[in-house]
């Protein structure tokens, strides 16, 4: 079907790659190579990430796992284009993210990312269905609202659209993030200790849907944690020591 729908031009081809590459030892969706990001405190010098190596095949579902302060949350940065290595390149099907200018950044982190948080980040001014409406109307989808309310019903939040986040609970919070990750499609989602600030019980629901989700549109996953039993659930798991990146045992 999906095929189909390619060759009847209502699948994009980068969709196409990212449900094919799972069964075919492709080019990698993408590939860090020595990755480096140094910050500088006062006179002294921290390295986040030394040397990173790093491919991702179109379709995986990848835990990135290690202790606070090991560069997690740097290494999604910089994968996203959030942030600009300090050493080494990243690439996305080929394509150096470090050639892209800020427009271009914007466009594909647009178009091809979707990021879910730990705390959530929903814009406090706007109800539930206006934040999982936000990227879509940002891309200039015409049919927005209704994608979002499609998106919310997912998530098991279709009569909390008019809610504001401050009238929702941090589940429900975490739900319309989720929501709205996913909403535009991307190829490539990132969620970062995604029930970090959750209850265990309301944690496990959560993940439920992200992967779920995650299933269901043929995303590649990289997820950032510490729970080792999370990252259990993904493919690969990978483990961050002061700044190096090794693949763990599963």
């Amino acid at each position: 079907m999906e095929l189909l729908a390619y060759r009847l031009g209502t699948l994009s081809p980068g969709r196409v790659l990212n449900y094919l590459s799972p069964m075919l030892n492709s080019f990698p969706l993408m590939r860090a190579s020595s990755l480096c990001m140094q910050y500088s405190t006062g006179s002294a010098r921290v390295d986040a990430l030394k040397n990173v190596d790093l491919e991702i095949a179109a379709g995986e579902r990848v835990a990135v796992t290690g202790p606070s302060g090991c560069g997690k949350t740097t290494l999604l940065l910089l994968l996203a284009g959030l942030e600009r290595p300090t050493g080494g390149s990243i690439h996305v099907e080929g394509k150096p993210l470090s050639e892209m200018g800020p427009d271009a950044l914007a466009d594909f982190r647009r178009d091809r990312i979707g990021i879910v948080f730990q705390s959530f980040h929903l814009v406090p001014s706007l109800a539930a269905l206006e934040n999982v409406a936000l990227p879509l109307e940002i891309a200039g989808a015409r049919d927005a609202r209704v994608r979002a309310k499609a998106m919310l019903e997912k998530v098991g939040l279709s009569e909390r659209g008019q809610h504001y986040p401050s009238q929702l609970s941090g589940g429900e919070q975490q739900r319309v993030a989720i929501a709205r990750a996913f909403a535009t499609r991307p190829d490539i989602l990132f969620a970062d200790e995604p029930t970090g600030n959750l209850d265990s019980e309301t944690g496990a629901s959560i993940v439920d849907q992200l992967f779920g989700l995650n299933a269901q549109q043929h995303t590649t996953l990289i997820l950032i944690t510490h729970d080792s039993q999370l990252a259990s659930r993904c493919s690969r798991r990978l483990q961050l020591r002061q700044g190096q990146l090794l693949e763990a045992q599963q």
